[in-house]
């Protein structure tokens, strides 16, 4: 079982090194990790740890955790994903990434009525530099299960940006596009919100379209 804890502590050298040895200590395997230092409200110039733990015994470590002199608060979370649940990305030209998003939002609302956790995220981009290096950061983002690229031209080093990312477990929807994007890409489709729809069902544990058995081919 898998939980979360949410941190806030001053901002010190040190603070990440003690709260993860604690939790070492009582046998919690972090799965999860992110900080950041807080920019805005009551506790800006601090920092937020959120850490998602697995085993060990939670409720010794958050205590002796809320002893240290360098934390101001600490409870428990729901872990990202009960909350937001697999991810969904569309990187593109604005006007196409909005018809995708429209259908991979009313396929994710369907599934996520029946009690699924699926969220799209859309990020307008043009520029061969922009777009690789948005590619590449998929692999680093938590959550991450498919990404659809909606555009009218990408290669170069987008392409190559796709092939890894395709090693790296993440299939890749690509729309019918000029360039070399559409070659290397798991699966080609003509109709854009056809895209956003096949995506979210291509994640979705309820739904019966499985990419592998489509691969390759322009629809």
């Amino acid at each position: 079982m898998i939980r979360g804890l949410q941190i806030i502590a001053k901002n010190q050298v040190g603070v990440l090194r003690d709260i993860t040895s604690k939790i070492a200590e009582h046998g919690g395997n972090i799965t999860y990790a992110q900080s950041f230092i807080i920019e805005h409200g009551e506790r800006k110039g601090n920092a937020l740890i959120y850490l998602e733990i697995e085993g060990g015994d939670f409720e010794r470590m958050r205590e002796e955790i809320s002893k240290f002199p360098t934390v101001l608060e600490i409870e428990e979370e729901k872990p990202f994903e009960k909350v937001f649940g697999k991810r969904v990305l569309i990187f593109g030209g604005g006007a196409l990434v909005s018809q995708v998003a429209l259908g991979a939002i009313t396929e994710a609302d369907r599934h996520n009525l029946r009690g699924e956790r699926i969220s799209v995220d859309t990020m307008p981009l043009i520029g061969e530099e922009e777009l690789a290096d948005a590619v590449k950061a998929v692999a680093r983002l938590h959550r991450a299960e498919i990404l659809i690229l909606a555009g009218g031209l990408m290669g170069g080093k987008v392409a190559e940006e796709v092939k890894k990312l395709r090693k790296a477990g993440i299939p890749v929807i690509s729309l019918n596009m000029f360039g070399s994007v559409p070659k290397v890409s798991d699966l080609v489709v003509s109709d854009p919100v056809m895209a956003g729809t096949l995506a979210v069902m291509q994640i979705s544990k309820k739904a019966k379209f499985e990419l592998e058995k489509v691969k390759g081919r322009k629809l």
